[in-house]
């Protein structure tokens, strides 16, 4: 049989209106036999009187590529409780009236009863496709989410025809079960309905006359979407979008909401002068009305996690994988396909497309890089801290650095830099100017005004003093709300807290819903839940809530709060937050609102250089580290402090720089002035782990210009947090030497060498060395 996908291959034709209004019950006709219990083996139950024999479900008209065509299709899903519960000698004299040869129908209620009825389907489809004079008729037949479930797909070019085929499958079906009626005399019945059916009108699915890009995955699509549009404006094209916020023209949103389908695809390619179009390409699109083109330049699959399964008869990972590579089997011979390499799934999607592969992948060492430029396409990766361009000849090409690319978060988010992967490639495979992509690297950035909801980073002042971080980000699933905790991780100062607003939407499995649970109880210290009522979708916001307690409360976290808005849950986290600490939001509904509280409240919007500086204090480094350094390399005690002056004055009121330029003043002999550094480095609100390490050099130069007394407790204050800091024990010693207490310097010294040394002399003396000191000093309270 030839490639019923092919674009040669004959339509049945058909009608307005994408679905049928209401599914059909259709018994079978007057004389057939209901299916009655059978013999041997067999199940024995009979067909209840009110479940009907053939029941058409659902008549759809898909009207661009999708699962089952890469054109217009009409899918009728099908029930088919008459074929699966008919004996088996039934089933056999069907098969042989049918023509059907080595027919082995299985037994009733079986898998392999249900492989046998889609044959029967398929079988009867293709007869009356030649009744109606399409004599190669692509026909798909899939299995249904139950046994009794069949799905049947063939393409159409008139949607009335097209549709009026699909409702006679069921009436064919229906009849066939009549076993005095011959299957041509069915047959030609459902041919002469079809063929007195008006054509209808033709498909409106459009094909682009400009360059254009598809963009599916699971998680980020908007971002690389976003991405991509703000390169081509960069490099001066007219530039549309469409996502799942709207339908934007050269930045400028046209049309608000939900348009990652069909109607997003319509008014981008629609645009007055358009240059350039980028498509975000969601699965409900794809599954219910098809492709908005016919075809695409470059497509671009970001990753395959688990959403929404369990919507629309998609029930597992792989079943979603196919519907994500829709985008990818369209694409023209001539143009990319950009996958990435570190999701199997995706990869594995270079197998049925006839563009040419383009490999994105974190790990330069990825062998679907080589696997991708071997094939005669190319890879992109990060090598030696730069984004790379890979292919068969010639050497890397350096894009640019991860820390100058805004949206990575300094290289924190690999999310985004998995989406920055994956914007370049694409971009440059549209033609976008090579200088343009880069630039647009160096200028996208995870603010409100380039990627509105994704990763939005304030800086918010607290009543306590100090100010804490607040991300905003749509996170919505497993895959997306463990991203959003790396950042907050990696943002969040030493000794600080994570303080999540949980929340989804309802139309995910409860097992996703408690497993979201599970991870928030694992990476975020304090959780309050909250609920966006616009996207219960069905569910009660208490079972949404009840289900992430369950998740929580396998990690032994209980009696978390629950809030009716996204804003609530935000009002309920700020109080408790410190300087320091990072709130982070799940936020779907509430964006605006939210964004708007944190304004009101003096919050501010972080620049690159804002979140470059939280990132490196996050490792208890400062973002001068290097020049710090290399003040501490100079020979010159004079040059020390004037460098070190310098940097102050460069950044005034920043203590770490204070706590280097009082260092660099004690090492010059300038004790008096370092001291007075030193408290200001502390007051400041000096940062550990340099905080203790101000106070114990403060100690020594008050010793040193003769305060030994005011020395002492400053020591002691250290030692109180760290009773093992062996600088700390003896600058007491010190101290304590000064002050005349020499016996107990050395009985203290004595104490802490016991504890540090692993000497095997040493141990073999212990209990007479704690006597002898215990004989000079008693031990101290502490």
């Amino acid at each position: 049989m030839p490639d019923a996908g092919s674009p040669s291959t004959p339509a049945l034709t058909s009608e307005p209106g994408s679905v049928s209004d209401t599914a059909s019950d259709t018994t079978a006709p007057s004389g057939a036999r209901p299916p009655t219990a059978p013999s041997g083996g067999e199940m024995t139950a009979d067909v209840p009187a009110e479940v009907p024999a053939v029941r058409v479900d659902e008549v759809r008209v898909l009207e661009g590529p999708n699962l089952y065509f890469p054109r217009p299709t009409i899918k009728v899903s099908l029930h088919l409780h008459g074929y699966l519960s008919m004996r088996r000698t039934e089933a056999e004299a069907l098969a042989r009236r049918l023509g059907m040869r080595a027919a082995r129908p299985g037994r009733r209620g079986s898998a392999l009863r249900q492989r046998f009825v889609m044959r029967v389907i398929r079988t009867v489809t293709k007869r009356v496709g030649s009744e109606i004079g399409v004599g190669r008729l692509g026909v798909r037949v899939r299995a249904g989410q139950t046994v009794d479930d069949v799905v049947i797909a063939f393409p159409w070019v008139h949607r009335t025809r097209g549709q009026v085929a699909g409702e006679q499958i069921g009436a064919m079906l229906a009849g066939l079960l009549d076993p005095s009626r011959r299957p041509d005399e069915v047959i030609e019945a459902a041919g002469a309905v079809i063929l007195a059916s008006p054509d209808g009108p033709p498909p409106s699915v459009i094909t682009p006359r400009v360059p254009v890009a598809s963009v599916t995955g699971t998680n980020g699509k908007t971002t690389t979407t976003r991405l991509m549009a703000h390169m081509c404006m960069t490099a001066g094209l007219r530039t549309a979008w469409s996502s799942t916020d709207g339908v934007v023209v050269m930045g400028e949103t046209k049309e608000a909401g939900d348009f990652s389908g069909p109607a997003g695809a319509r008014g981008v390619l629609e645009t007055p002068g358009l240059e350039i179009g980028i498509l975000e390409t969601a699965r409900g699109g794809m599954l219910l009305k098809g492709m908005g083109v016919t075809a695409n330049d470059v497509s671009v699959v970001t990753n395959v996690s688990a959403d929404h399964l369990g919507l629309q008869g998609i029930d597992t990972l792989d079943q979603l994988a196919e519907v994500k590579a829709i985008v990818t089997t369209v694409t023209k011979p001539e143009g990319w396909v950009v996958l990435n390499g570190d999701d199997p799934r995706v990869w594995a999607m270079r197998h049925g497309i006839k563009a040419k592969p383009w490999a994105f992948s974190l790990d330069p060492a990825s062998p679907a890089l080589w696997e991708s430029i071997n094939q005669g396409g190319r890879g992109i990766t990060v090598l030696d801290g730069e984004i790379v361009v890979l292919s068969q000849n010639g050497d890397p090409d350096r894009l640019v650095k991860i820390v100058d690319v805004p949206m990575t978060l300094s290289g924190l988010s690999h999310n985004n830099i998995a989406n920055a992967l994956a914007g370049a490639a694409a971009a440059l495979g549209l033609g976008v100017a090579r200088s343009a992509v880069i630039e647009g690297l160096r200028t996208f950035a995870p603010d409100p005004e380039h990627n509105w909801g994704r990763l939005n980073t304030y800086s918010l002042p607290l009543e306590t003093g100090g100010r804490a971080t607040v991300i905003m980000d749509m996170a919505h699933n497993e895959a997306g709300l463990e991203a959003l905790l790396e950042v907050a991780r990696g943002l969040v100062a030493p000794g600080g807290a994570v303080r999540l607003s949980l929340g989804c939407a309802g139309d995910r499995t409860d097992e996703a819903i408690i497993a979201m649970g599970e991870i928030a109880g694992r990476g975020a210290e304090e959780v309050a839940l909250k609920v966006a009522r616009h996207y219960l979708r069905g569910r009660e916001a208490d079972d949404l809530l009840d289900l992430f307690r369950e998740g929580l409360a396998k990690v032994g976290v209980l009696d978390v709060p629950g809030y009716g808005t996204e804003l609530a849950s935000l009002e309920a986290l700020a109080p408790h937050a410190h300087a320091g600490d990072v709130i982070a939001l799940m936020c779907h509904a509430e964006r605006a609102e939210v964004d708007g509280w944190i304004r009101e409240h003096g919050g501010t919007v972080d620049d690159a250089r804002t979140i470059r500086r939280k990132v490196v204090a996050a490792r208890g480094e400062h973002e001068l580290e290097s020049e710090i350094a290399a003040l501490w390399s100079m020979d010159d005690a004079a040059a020390l402090v004037a460098e070190a002056q310098h940097l102050v004055d460069d950044h005034p009121g920043d203590a770490r720089l204070v706590f280097e330029l009082a260092g660099a003043k004690d090492s010059a002999g300038d004790e008096q002035e370092a001291i007075s550094l030193y408290e200001d480095a502390l007051a400041a609100g000096l940062k550990e782990p340099h905080r203790h390490r101000a106070q114990l050099q403060l100690a020594s130069s008050l010793r040193v210009v003769g305060r030994a007394a005011e020395a002492a407790p400053i020591v002691d204050e250290v030692l109180e947090a760290r009773p093992h800091n062996t600088a700390a024990i003896m600058f007491r010693a010190l101290v304590q030497a000064d002050l005349g207490q020499e016996r107990q310097a050395v009985a203290d010294l004595i104490r802490a060498s016991l504890e540090a040394t692993t000497d095997v002399d040493t141990q073999s003396y212990r209990r007479a060395l704690r006597a002898y000191a215990d004989e000079l000093a008693p031990p101290r309270a502490d």
